[in-house]
């Protein structure tokens, strides 16, 4: 749905934008012979997709014109932000840097608070592959060079023979797309999803962090701070990458342990040839005569210490230049980079963070010979690409099931010769038991070459990649040890086990400690609400503790945190979006609790979605709808699938998200510090919405047929067959709703404009509050969504029920073969879905559809083409699945790519997947 780079757009640009696009491709169409396909899509004719000789090319016409529209709907809010910000000031765009500083001036914030702020401030989007992205890389690369050339179009000083051009150009490519394949014929290698997120890694949030620095440098200066703080790179905020992709491997068979380890050492070397080519371009700049300033004294001595270890090499470098010191100097720093994944011959940097003492001893002496322009505006940018990407590019985390390390640790047990057969299933006082007397103990289960059992193979053959990487290149390649469907401590304590079998543990104080973090990652409803218990006892054992002292001292933090990962997708599958994004809140509460209990902060990891039902939202709404003191450890967000391209593929979007996250984490923790916390008077009544909704969706779910009708009413099966991501659709490949993965059941839904996961149960919810309580329904009503959860969720719930089409929910709904089944279950979610409207008018004081006039209009914008390509969607499934039921498979297999089409155009109208 609507994104946060689309939030605000200016619709009427956006209409001429796409009207001008449209005709292109229209003419690309005509001069290709396809004239009756070119007056389908501008409007002259109504002839049904599936009429045409090819319904495939009408289907692959239709995801372009929605790809035109969303283009000219993201340029036309970036060029709407620009004449904003050119008109009214930087203050004037809500959540970012502008507008943070106002607010926290205002609030009698000072300069000096602010910037000791800053550099504390930690911000991680962490990019992560799921099975979200419909549309094959090389489409999406088109999509990139269309964007640009027509935000190429909005410089008012082209010629006319110019601007013809520009028109040719857009025109070649949109030929080119057409000639492309739109879907995946197979299922992406985990290898081709790495490439993916190694290009936003390595070639645009580079780009990105300079700008990113510029746009707070010209905040800071109208907000009448001192530009000088904002110009020293160490005195701006840490902005850090993560991935998933190569290491995440809950349900995952493809990514092995030499996965992993291809992929660390891929980042290392994208990662070494970023900083080597940001040297290079800072040494061809640097020409200072030494004969005209003379360096410092102290740069002097670094360069001989670094000339006389580099030997041979270091000596090359130094001749390079002579006479020219600043520029030796970088030479130097160039001789000492790693070599990569490879062993060096001669001395270099262990990591990273040598040579940003380095580079800051350069920008000193420069600063001394009253050089400080250059240093800068040539060596700071260098610093801050250095601080960012290290030499690892972003931190890969390991992620797997509780339940899979059960099955490996029972296998380890019984290769030692000890009775672990049923581990799996022990009580939790046993479990405990058990590892306690097995964490005092340094041996490990097994010698390397004993064969314990494919899911022990599989997990301590990931560990040992993890361990030589740790010992070759240190800690900071490497994220966390993720344990999703994290249940009890034990799930977290077997991790030490693991790690020990492989010498990951090492001394730190008065016993063993992991160097890396162990994450609990809570899912569902339940799993949260028991979060800070299990929490608690895991952060008071002896081996956590140590663990986080170590990790503390490693990364050079000034206070020990602890990460901890909520999920929004199974939350909300669990409980529905209320209660998910409710439960959420309490739960990061106490957390945050327990861990001053233990004088650790909390680093929370957002595992955040594309769609609103997994916990998509306009990023400075979700910020500040955080708990207090939620943020005092900074930010970790998963990016996932589609949102990826959407946020970050075109520069000017990919600055104005990340400088959302910067801003705004760093306004609410300001905030936070300076208001204090104060219970709010509707926290009371959100806990009692909570278990309203809650009730109201459970009945749904656990109606009788559900499943049945989840399968027949939407495309899951389609979905399931489809090979838009390397992962399963399912954990198991048991055909529950339980083994399902939270991503296809939000992407069915949405397909089939149902998309409940966004709003059942907050009608009911309401409804049951104003009968019940009409004077504190009242209250809510007129607070006037000052209070920022209630607005997030309230937010969420109103933009996700303004996509669901009643008319098409119905269409699908059909497809149901039992009757009682179809009407009981689709006269359910009737009977919710005008409920949720009338109470959400009543609270908003007037028509939702005129309350949310953006989120309206994106949909109203798309309906037209979108309903042709449901109706469609609904013949083909008919007859795919009577193919099916007859045994027909050679007809069912030659539909599926017309249907693989409709999911991926009906994807790109919606502009959201799962």
């Amino acid at each position: 749905m609507i994104t946060s780079t689309t939030s605000v757009v200016d619709f009427d640009k956006a209409l001429l934008d796409f009207r001008y696009l449209l005709d292109c491709f229209i003419e690309v169409l005509e001069n290709l012979g396809q004239e009756a396909l070119a007056r389908h899509i501008g409007g002259d004719s109504k002839t049904p997709i599936r009429e045409f000789d090819c319904a495939e090319r009408a289907i692959q016409a239709w995801s372009i014109v929605f790809q035109l529209l969303n283009m000219a709907e993201e340029n036309s809010a970036a060029q709407y932000r620009r004449r904003i910000e050119s008109s009214e000031g930087v203050e004037s765009l809500s959540g970012l840097w502008g507008e943070a500083l106002r607010h926290l001036k205002n609030l009698g914030v000072t300069e000096a608070e602010i910037a000791a702020e800053l550099p504390q401030i930690e911000v991680e989007p962490t990019l992560t592959a799921h099975p979200t992205e419909a549309k094959r890389r090389t489409v999406l690369e088109q999509h990139r060079e269309l964007y640009l050339l027509l935000v190429k179009r909005e410089n008012r000083m082209w010629t006319p023979a110019e601007r013809d051009k520009i028109r040719t150009d857009i025109k070649v490519v949109l030929e080119r797309l057409w000639r492309t394949g739109e879907i995946l014929l197979q299922k992406p290698e985990v290898s081709a999803e790495r490439q993916n997120v190694l290009h936003y890694l390595h070639t645009i949030f580079p780009d990105i962090l300079p700008i990113l620095d510029n746009r707070l440098e010209k905040a800071w200066a109208v907000a009448g701070f001192d530009p000088a703080i904002t110009a020293d790179p160490r005195n701006l905020p840490r902005l850090s990458f993560g991935s998933w992709v190569g290491g995440d491997r809950d349900g995952h068979p493809l990514v092995t342990a030499e996965t992993t380890q291809e992929t660390l050492q891929e980042m290392r070397r994208h990662a070494i040839e970023l900083v080597h080519r940001q040297l290079e371009r800072l040494a061809s700049m640097l020409s200072l005569s030494g004969r005209l300033q003379s360096p410092s004294r102290a740069m002097e001595e670094r360069m001989e210490t670094l000339r006389h270890k580099l030997g041979k090499a270091g000596a090359l470098a130094f001749e390079r230049n002579l006479h020219e010191p600043w520029r030796q100097f970088v030479n130097l720093m160039i001789a000492a980079l790693p070599a990569g994944t490879t062993e060096n011959e001669h001395y270099c940097y262990r990591r990273h963070t040598e040579l940003l003492k380095d580079l800051e001893l350069l920008m000193s002496s420069l600063t001394a010979i009253n050089a400080s322009t250059i240093a800068r505006g040539d060596v700071a940018p260098v610093y801050r690409i250095v601080q960012t990407f290290g030499f690892h590019l972003g931190r890969l985390d390991i992620r797997q099931n509780s339940r899979f390390h059960d099955l490996a640790l029972s296998q380890l047990m019984m290769a030692a010769g000890l009775d672990g057969k049923g581990f799996p299933e022990w009580s939790e006082e046993a479990r405990l038991e058990f590892l306690e007397r097995e964490l005092l103990s340094p041996r490990p289960f097994t010698h390397p070459d004993m064969h314990a059992g494919p899911e022990a193979e599989t997990v301590i053959a990931c560990y040992r990649v993890l361990f030589d990487h740790y010992r070759q290149f240190g800690p900071d390649g490497i994220g966390s040890l993720i344990v999703s469907m994290t249940r009890n401590l034990s799930d977290l304590l077997v991790i030490y086990l693991f790690a020990r079998e492989v010498g990951l543990m090492v001394r730190h104080g008065d016993g063993d400690a992991c160097p890396i973090p162990v994450v609990p990652l809570f899912e569902t409803i339940d799993d949260l609400e028991r979060s800070h218990d299990i929490l608690d006892r895991f952060l008071a054992h002896p081996v956590t503790r140590r663990s986080i002292a170590l990790q503390q001292e490693l990364h050079g933090r000034q206070k020990p945190v602890q990460q901890v990962m909520v999920g929004y997708s199974d939350s909300n599958k669990d409980g529905g979006i209320v209660t998910s994004l409710w439960s959420l809140y309490r739960s990061e509460e106490r957390l945050i609790e327990t861990g001053r209990k233990h004088g650790v902060d909390i680093l929370f990891f957002h595992g955040r979605g594309g769609s609103i039902s997994r916990g998509a939202g306009p990023t400075h709404r979700f910020i500040r709808a955080q708990p207090h003191g939620s943020l005092d450890a900074g930010l970790r967000v998963t990016e996932q699938g589609e949102t990826i391209s959407q946020k970050y593929a075109n520069r000017i979007s990919a600055a104005y998200n990340l400088e959302l996250f910067l801003a705004g984490v760093t306004e609410a923790r300001l905030v936070h510090r300076k208001e204090g916390y104060r219970p709010h008077p509707l926290e009371k009544v959100m806990d009692t919405l909570a278990r309203s909704s809650n009730k109201a969706y459970r009945q749904l779910i656990e109606a009788d047929g559900l499943l049945e009708f989840f399968r027949q009413a939407t495309p899951i099966d389609i979905i399931e067959s489809s090979r838009i991501g390397s992962r399963p659709a399912r954990r198991t490949g048991s055909q529950s709703l339980e083994d399902l993965r939270a991503i296809p059941w939000v992407f069915s839904w949405n397909q089939a404009r149902f998309g409940i996961s966004g709003w059942y149960g907050a009608g009911s919810a309401l409804e049951e509050l104003r009968a019940t309580d009409p004077e504190t329904f009242e209250v809510m009503r007129k607070s006037d969504f000052s209070w920022a959860p209630f607005h997030y969720i309230i937010n969420n719930i109103a933009t996700s029920i303004l996509s669901v089409d009643p008319w098409i929910m119905e269409q699908y709904a059909s497809l149901v073969e039992n009757k009682n089944i179809r009407e009981n279950l689709l006269g359910m979610i009737q009977a919710e879905y005008l409920r949720t409207m009338r109470l959400l008018d009543l609270l908003y004081g007037g028509p939702l559809r005129e309350k949310h006039f953006n989120v309206a209009r994106f949909i109203e914008t798309r309906q037209e083409g979108l309903s042709k390509l449901h109706r469609l969607q609904i013949d083909l499934l008919k007859s795919w699945r009577s193919a099916k039921a007859s045994g027909n498979e050679q007809q069912a297999d030659a539909l599926l790519p017309e249907l693989f089409l409709t999911v991926n155009a009906i994807s790109s109208g919606l502009r959201t997947t799962g």
